[in-house]
């Protein structure tokens, strides 16, 4: 089984009602479904998107079965880094996450998780379907035996701090919150900020000690990690389309009957739909609960913020990157 696109999941689709019929028709001899229970996890607290996504996967495989594919939901309790390694040995089966999977298997593509290079989701969806986004695929599937089956719209990364930041110039210093992501880092760095790495599960704790003084995320972060608790400030940068992976371990995969394919692929394409449609219709309303909530909302001169970070991205394709081109991925 290789990568999956819109087309794939509507045949899929039509598979799924054809043998949703076949299931209904053998109700009185006896269940076609066997039992099967799918382990998921995310490093992501109940409240974040793509701990939402679970949830709505869950309810739909379970209802589309009648409990025969029953989902088990572990949020917020590993890393992103831990999550990815127990989806790649079949620890779990299913994980939504941010853009480990490519950090971790396909390094040389997680441009396409990075600051500046993707401009907003339509952007990142030509770019993932076309050619450049099948070979990262592959090499995900390849290096780290998971399959790539969905995306998820997590909002746009913004910044979050204790002082209002208007330019470059309230960076410089500045000890900024980051996952241990080095292509992040090096575009921080160039900023003049002053790094401090901490995982995700770390992230309310270091802000509320003074470890690290500000932090960057998309809104459904912000907000599900209470971080308006511990910092006063909401800067609108606006500076990386902030998209999460689904991946399903192949070998789990590859063992289901294609009836159980059909179906997991369909509640996958439905719940990730249903999750980037809540967050382009509620970032405006999460913008508010922030407000309401005691943080204060400004706007950074933002292009002043790209233009200083562009040495960094443009060193990034040359060294971490070079399947590609900055220019050409701003092209599609």
């Amino acid at each position: 089984m290789q990568n999956f696109t819109k087309k794939t999941l509507l045949v899929c689709l039509l598979i799924v009602v054809i043998s949703g019929l076949a299931v209904a028709d053998e109700k009185g001899r006896g269940n076609v479904l066997r039992e099967v229970t799918i382990k998921t996890a995310t490093s992501f607290k109940e409240g974040h998107i793509l701990s939402d996504f679970l949830y709505k996967f869950k309810q739909i495989i379970e209802s589309m079965t009648a409990n025969k594919i029953t989902v088990e939901i572990e949020a917020g309790i590993n890393t992103e880094e831990e999550v990815n390694i127990m989806c790649s040995e079949g620890t779990i089966d299913l994980q939504s996450t941010g853009g480990f999977p490519l950090q971790d298997f396909a390094p040389e593509y997680f441009f396409f998780n990075a600051p500046y290079v993707i401009k907003d989701y339509d952007h990142f969806l030509r770019v993932w379907n076309g050619p450049i986004g099948k070979e990262a695929k592959d090499i995900v599937l390849e290096n780290g035996n998971m399959l790539c089956v969905g995306t998820v719209f997590r909002g746009l990364r913004q910044m979050t701090s204790n002082v209002p930041i208007a330019g470059t110039e309230d960076i410089v210093g500045l000890k900024l919150r980051l996952p241990g992501v080095p292509t992040w880092i090096a575009v921080w760095e160039e900023l003049e900020a002053d790094v401090v790495a901490v995982p995700l599960t770390g992230l309310y704790d270091a802000l509320d000690s003074g470890l690290a003084e500000a932090s960057e995320g998309d809104l459904t972060q912000i907000y599900s990690f209470n971080l308006f608790e511990v910092q006063s400030q909401l800067t609108i940068t606006n500076h990386l389309v902030a998209v999460g992976w689904i991946t399903l371990n192949d070998e789990f995969f590859r063992k289901l009957p294609t009836l159980y394919q059909g179906l997991i692929l369909t509640a996958i394409y439905e719940a990730s739909e249903w999750a980037t449609e809540k967050i382009q219709n509620n970032e405006t309303a999460l913008l508010a609960e922030l407000q309401a909530n005691g943080m204060t909302i400004g706007y950074a001169d933002a292009e002043a913020i790209r233009i200083k970070a562009k040495p960094a991205v443009e060193a990034l394709f040359a060294s971490e990157w070079p399947v590609t081109t900055w220019e050409e991925v701003l092209a599609q």
